[in-house]
């Protein structure tokens, strides 16, 4: 059983989040078998789209020569990094220790399949693997780089860090990209709250229109 952390020390972004609580899952009989039903799911799901995930490798070489996958170390379980994978969106030639979002004019290295996989989030789909490897499940909070400080600290304080991070969660079919980070952290809380089979069933759903229409996305955000 976790324990809960100490609360903050007054961040205004908590203030704003005073309504919530902390949740802990760990009790739960779907959390005892969530990560066997992921491992499963993305297995199949890797079996399936193998030879589509293939292709898509080769339209990134061809359009940009270079590794094909992306990777970066986010947050995870219990607040510990790991290594996420992303399909390449970018060209080779952009700067190698900027985050997208903190480039000057980030579009100029985006690539033409990039900008394609990335407003149907097709370059996520190697986080299929981190699922098989237990690092990630295929509904969850969605994983941050280390600097997001902000975030952190109110994920802690709400037991957040108690499951693992998904491929897609409440916020991606909330507003996504553009969701502040109080609002994230009170999707984040509420899917805790609603922890459950059925709940992952809809959000996984849900997903495929957002996914499909393009919804909230905001090239350089993730």
């Amino acid at each position: 059983m976790r324990s809960r952390p100490e609360e903050g020390s007054g961040l205004a972004e908590a203030d704003a989040l005073a309504d919530l609580r902390y949740v802990d899952v760990g009790g739960r009989w779907y959390y005892a078998v969530k990560r066997g039903l992921d491992a499963v799911c993305a297995l199949l799901g890797l079996a399936v789209l193998l030879l589509p995930l293939l292709l898509v490798a080769l339209l990134i070489w061809v359009d940009d020569p270079g590794p094909v996958l992306f990777r970066q170390h986010r947050v995870g379980l219990n607040g510990r990094r790991f290594r996420i994978y992303k399909f390449r969106s970018m060209r080779m030639s952009a700067p190698k220790y900027l985050s997208a979002a903190e480039m000057e004019a980030q579009q100029q290295y985006l690539t033409r399949v990039g900008r394609v996989l990335r407003r149907l989030s097709i370059d996520e789909l190697p986080q299929l693997l981190n699922v098989l490897l237990g690092d990630m499940s295929l509904v969850g909070p969605r994983p941050l780089i280390s600097d997001e400080q902000e975030v952190h600290r109110l994920r802690e304080r709400f037991g957040v860090y108690g499951v693992r991070p998904g491929l897609t969660g409440l916020a991606q079919i909330n507003g996504r990209d553009r969701v502040s980070p109080e609002e994230k952290v009170r999707w984040d809380v509420r899917y805790l709250e609603r922890f459950g089979l059925w709940t992952d069933v809809k959000i996984l759903l849900a997903t495929v229109p957002e996914v499909l229409c393009g919804h909230g996305t905001e090239n350089g955000k993730e």
